[in-house]
C-alpha cells in the first residue's frame, strides 16, 4: 500500500490538491494571539476538523495535519505530550478527511539553529524529528512532509529520522521536503538551489518543493531552476503573493492566485497548495484551475549531475575540480603534531589557505596512530564546516570514522574509498548510499594493485556494477585508477594513464588521481608532479588530487583548461591572472618593506587579527589579542581592531561573498576577543581602559505578543553580544507592558522588536505605542521576515533592521551618537 503511494504521488498522469493556511484560519475561529495552534487539537478538536474539512470540501486530496510546531521543544511548557499532541491532530484531519484523502504529518523547523552556528546538535535534532515522526506513524499519518525549512543540515537530520524511523516500525511512507527562500534565491541561510536538489535527492526524499515567504510570481523562477537539477516530483505551496507595504495584509485574490499558479503547468508540477495567506477560496480557485488542464509530463535533466556541494557553495562536477590534499598527515609531520594536540586553528588554516588558492574540494584524513579517529574525523569536519562553504572528500579507511562524518557533514561530500574487495564493498557502499555521498573507487582487490591497466579496469567495472546494485547512480562515483610510484614503478605509470583513459571512455565515470604520489623518492617532485598532472589531465583527469598551494600545480589546470576548451574564451584564465597577487608572482617583484610602525598604524599587526576573525578561528583571535594587550589599551583594541573586522565581516555578508553560518562564526571568534579583554580588564583593574564599559550600551530585545517565532531575534543578538553589545533578551510572545518595564528598570537606550507573522505586526504597532507613550528616551528598532522598511516607518520605529548585520549598524549608530 505505502509503495504504492509513493508511486502514485510520483507519477506525472494525475494532480495532488495540497491544502492552504492552517493557523490564521484557526485565528479566525478563536485562536489567541501567542497560542500554539497545535494544542487546539486537543482543546478544541472539533475547530480543527472544521478547518480540514473546508479545505477537503475546496477540493484538497491532502490534509497536512495540524502538528507543524509540535516537537519537545515548542511543546514544553503547553502540559502535554508530543504523543498526545501529535495523535489527536491526526485523528481530527483524518476525521475530516474521509476515505480519499490523504493525511499528512506536517512538521515544521525545531526553533533552534544546529551546530556549529546555534547550539542544537544534529543528533538532538535527529531526535527531536524522529519522535514526532514515531508519533505520526502510530497515528495514522499516510505521508510525512518537511517544509519551511531554511538549513539545509535541519532537512538533513528530518531526512535521516523519517527514513531511520520508518525502518525501525516497518513502514515506508512517502516523504516531502520543502524549503523556504528568499528573493535573493537563498534561504535564510544561505542555501542555494541546486544544494538543495543535490542534497534532498541523494538522501532519499520522493518528492521536493518550495512553500512559504514568497508567493507564486516569486517562487516560478526558483522552481525552473530546480527542475534543472533533479529528477524528483516537485510540489508548489506558495503564500497569497507578497504583503502590501501600506497594510501589510497579502493582496492578491484567490483567482489570481490560481491564474498565476499555471505557469507550473509548463514545468511539468503535479502537487500545488497555498501557504500564509490562503485559505478554501484559494484552493477552491486552484482546483477549478486545475481540473481544467491535462497534467504536462515533466522535462527532466537530460543526465543526473555529478556533483558534491554544501549548503551555500554548489560544485559540479563538470570541468577539472582541484582536491586539496594538505590536510591529510601522511608525510606532514606538522599536521601531525596538530592532530595529536587537537590544534584545530591549524588545521584549519590548511583549509582555508588551500581553498584560496583554489581548491574546490577538502580532502580530511585524521589517520594516526593513538587517536581516535571516529571521534577526530568527524570533529573536524564540524570545525572546517564553520570556517569554510567547501565541500569535503572523508578520507579514512576506519568505517566508523567515515559512518560518523558523513552523519553530521553538511552536504553532499566524497568518501574516499571503497575497494574491490567484497568485504569493502559490503561495508562502504550501504553507507554511501543512506547518506547520499559520492564514492571514490580504487582499481585494487585482495590481490593488491594490478600492474596492468585492463585488470585495474576490470575492478573499476566491477564496483561501479555493484554501486548501481546498492542505487548509488553512475554520476556519484569516481575511480581511481592508483598513481605508483615512479621511482619503483616506473613502467606501470603509463598503465595508470591508460587506465583513467578506458574508465572514463568506457565507464562514463568520473576519476581522480592522487598525484603526488608519482614523485616519492626522487629529487625536483614538483616538476614531475606537475609533468604527469597534464598527461593525466589529457587522458581524462577530472578530479586531481593535489597541494593547490604550489602555483605551477594550478597553473597547470589553468593552462589545461584553456588549452582544451574547457575554459571558454580563457575568462577564468585571464580573471586569474589579472589578480595583483598573480601579477605580482608572475613578474617576480617583492613586496616593498615598510618602516616598523605602531600597532594601531601596522596594516600587518592589523591583517593577523583581521584575518583571523574573517576567518572565524577564535583561538588565533584569543592569542592575538593577549599579545596585543601588551603594548596597546583595550579600548584602541576594540575600536581600531575588533569592531573594524567585524565591519568588514558585515560587508561580506552584504555582499554575497559570506552567509549567515559564516558571519555567526566571525561573530563569535571576534567574541573570543572581547572576551580576553574582559579577563585582562579583572585582573588589572588600574588598566587605563578600565572606564570602558559595555553596561553602557544595554539592548532589550523580544519578540513581539502572539508570536513564537524567534529564531532571528536569537541570531541577532547572537551578533549583537559578539559586537560587544550586552543583550536582554525577554523571548517570545512578550508583552508590550513588559518591554516598558525592561527598558525602565535598565534605562535601556534601544530596543529591538521581531514579528514573523502578519497577525502579529499588530502588536508590534502596540508595543511601540506604549513606548512612546511613556516618553521613554530609547530608539526602536524593528525587523522580521514580513516587515518592510515602510511599514516600520508608518507604525512608528526609528529604524528598520533588515538582517542581522543591519541590527548591529544601527546599535553603532545609536550608542556612537
Amino acid at each position: 500500500m505505502e509503495n504504492n503511494l509513493i508511486d502514485s504521488l510520483c507519477r506525472s498522469d494525475r494532480f495532488w490538491l495540497l491544502d492552504g493556511a492552517m493557523g490564521t484560519q484557526l485565528q479566525k475561529r478563536g485562536l489567541p494571539l501567542g497560542s500554539q495552534p497545535e494544542i487546539w487539537n486537543i482543546a478544541h478538536p472539533d475547530i480543527v476538523a472544521s478547518v480540514h474539512r473546508d479545505y477537503v470540501e475546496a477540493g484538497a486530496n491532502i490534509l497536512y495535519a495540524n502538528t507543524f510546531g509540535a516537537n519537545r521543544k515548542k511543546l514544553a511548557s503547553s502540559g502535554y505530550s508530543v504523543e498526545d499532541v501529535i495523535h489527536a491532530a491526526i485523528q481530527n484531519a483524518h476525521a475530516a478527511a474521509g476515505t480519499n484523502v490523504l493525511v499528512a504529518l506536517d512538521i515544521g523547523p525545531i526553533g533552534e539553529l544546529l551546530e556549529p552556528t546555534g547550539t542544537l546538535s544534529f543528533e538532538e535534532a535527529c531526535d527531536i524529528f524522529s519522535e514526532e515522526m514515531r508519533a505520526g506513524i502510530e497515528a495514522g499519518a499516510d505521508l510525512i512532509v518537511l517544509e519551511t525549512m531554511t538549513d539545509l543540515y535541519e532537512v538533513k537530520a528530518g531526512i535521516l529520522a523519517a527514513k531511520e524511523t520508518c525502518e525501525s516500525m516497518g513502514k515506508k511512507l512517502p516523504l516531502l521536503v520543502s524549503m523556504t527562500f528568499e528573493q535573493n534565491g537563498r534561504t535564510f541561510t544561505g542555501c542555494c538551489v541546486p544544494s538543495m536538489a543535490a542534497v534532498i535527492e541523494s538522501l532519499g526524499a520522493d518528492a521536493i518543493g518550495f512553500n512559504c515567504s514568497l508567493g507564486p510570481v516569486e517562487i516560478l523562477p526558483l522552481a525552473q531552476q530546480l527542475r534543472q537539477y533533479t529528477s524528483l516530483p516537485i510540489f508548489i505551496k506558495p503564500n497569497a503573493g507578497l504583503p502590501d507595504p501600506q497594510t501589510n495584509l497579502y493582496a492578491i485574490t484567490p483567482e489570481e492566485f490560481a491564474e498565476q499558479m499555471q505557469a507550473y503547468l509548463d514545468l511539468g508540477i503535479t502537487m500545488f497548495g497555498g501557504c500564509c495567506g490562503t485559505d478554501p477560496m484559494f484552493i477552491r480557485a486552484l482546483r477549478r484551475m486545475l481540473d481544467a488542464h491535462t497534467p504536462c509530463k515533466p522535462v527532466l535533466p537530460e543526465h543526473r549531475l555529478s556533483c558534491v556541494c554544501t549548503p551555500t557553495e554548489f560544485v559540479p562536477i563538470d570541468r577539472v575540480r582541484i582536491i586539496g590534499e594538505r590536510i591529510n598527515p601522511t608525510g606532514k609531520k606538522r599536521l601531525k603534531q596538530a592532530i595529536a594536540e587537537r590544534d584545530f586553528d591549524y588545521i584549519l588554516r590548511q583549509g582555508i589557505s588551500q581553498v584560496q588558492a583554489g581548491a574546490a574540494i577538502l580532502d580530511v584524513n585524521m589517520g594516526i596512530p593513538d587517536i581516535d579517529e571516529a571521534e577526530m574525523l568527524p570533529l573536524v569536519i564540524k570545525k572546517l564546516q564553520s570556517v569554510l562553504d567547501t565541500p569535503v572528500q572523508i578520507d579514512s579507511s576506519n568505517t566508523k570514522a567515515v559512518e560518523n562524518a558523513l552523519r553530521i557533514c553538511n552536504g553532499k561530500p566524497i568518501v574516499n574509498s571503497v575497494n574491490g574487495e567484497e568485504k569493502s564493498m559490503a561495508a562502504v557502499l550501504p553507507l554511501v548510499k543512506k547518506y547520499g555521498a559520492a564514492v571514490v573507487a580504487l582499481t585494487l582487490d585482495e590481490a593488491g594493485i594490478p600492474l596492468l591497466a585492463e585488470q585495474r579496469f576490470a575492478i573499476a567495472q566491477r564496483i561501479v556494477e555493484r554501486a548501481q546494485q546498492y542505487g548509488i547512480p553512475k554520476e556519484d562515483i569516481f575511480v581511481d585508477c592508483l598513481t605508483l610510484t615512479a621511482s619503483v614503478q616506473q613502467k606501470e605509470v603509463v598503465e595508470t594513464l591508460k587506465a583513467v583513459r578506458m574508465v572514463k571512455e568506457k565507464l562514463g565515470v568520473k576519476t581522480v588521481l592522487g598525484v603526488s604520489n608519482i614523485s616519492f623518492g626522487l629529487p625536483n617532485r614538483e616538476l614531475l608532479n606537475h609533468s604527469f598532472l597534464l598527461m593525466a589531465l589529457e587522458a581524462g583527469l577530472d578530479l586531481p588530487i593535489i597541494n593547490p598551494n604550489v602555483p605551477s600545480m594550478l597553473d597547470a589546470v589553468r593552462a589545461y583548461e584553456v588549452l582544451y576548451n574547457q575554459d571558454k574564451n580563457a575568462a577564468r584564465y585571464i580573471e586569474n591572472f589579472n589578480r595583483p597577487e598573480e601579477i605580482a608572482r608572475i613578474s617576480a617583484k617583492p613586496a616593498p618593506v615598510s618602516a616598523p610602525q605602531s600597532v594601531s598604524e601596522n596594516p600587518s599587526h592589523t591583517d593577523e587579527l583581521t584575518d583571523a576573525i574573517r576567518k572565524g578561528l577564535g583561538e588565533s583571535v584569543r592569542q592575538a589579542v593577549r599579545e596585543q594587550l601588551q603594548e596597546n589599551e583595550p579600548e584602541e583594541i576594540i575600536n581600531h581592531k575588533l569592531i573594524p573586522a567585524l565591519d568588514l565581516v558585515g560587508q561580506d555578508f552584504e555582499q554575497g561573498k559570506i552567509f549567515l553560518p559564516q558571519m555567526i562564526q566571525s561573530a563569535q571568534a571576534a567574541q573570543a576577543g572581547f572576551e580576553e579583554i574582559k579577563n585582562f580588564l579583572a585582573a588589572h583593574p588600574n588598566a587605563a581602559a578600565s572606564e570602558f564599559s559595555l553596561s553602557q550600551k544595554g539592548i532589550v530585545l523580544a519578540t513581539v505578543h502572539g508570536d513564537v517565532h524567534d529564531i532571528g531575534k536569537n541570531i541577532v543578538k547572537v551578533i549583537l553580544e559578539n559586537y560587544g553589545f550586552p543583550v536582554l533578551d525577554l523571548g517570545r510572545d512578550v508583552p508590550a507592558e513588559k518591554v516598558v518595564e525592561a527598558v525602565k528598570q535598565h534605562h535601556i537606550r534601544l530596543v529591538g522588536l521581531s514579528a514573523l507573522m502578519t497577525t502579529t505586526l499588530k502588536s508590534m504597532e502596540e508595543t511601540i505605542a506604549a513606548l512612546r507613550a511613556e516618553k521613554l528616551d530609547c530608539k526602536i528598532m524593528v525587523g522580521g521576515a514580513v516587515l518592510t522598511e515602510e511599514y516600520a516607518m508608518k507604525i512608528g520605529a526609528d529604524f528598520y533592521a533588515k538582517d542581522a548585520k543591519a541590527s548591529a549598524d544601527i546599535a553603532k549608530h545609536v550608542f556612537e551618537k
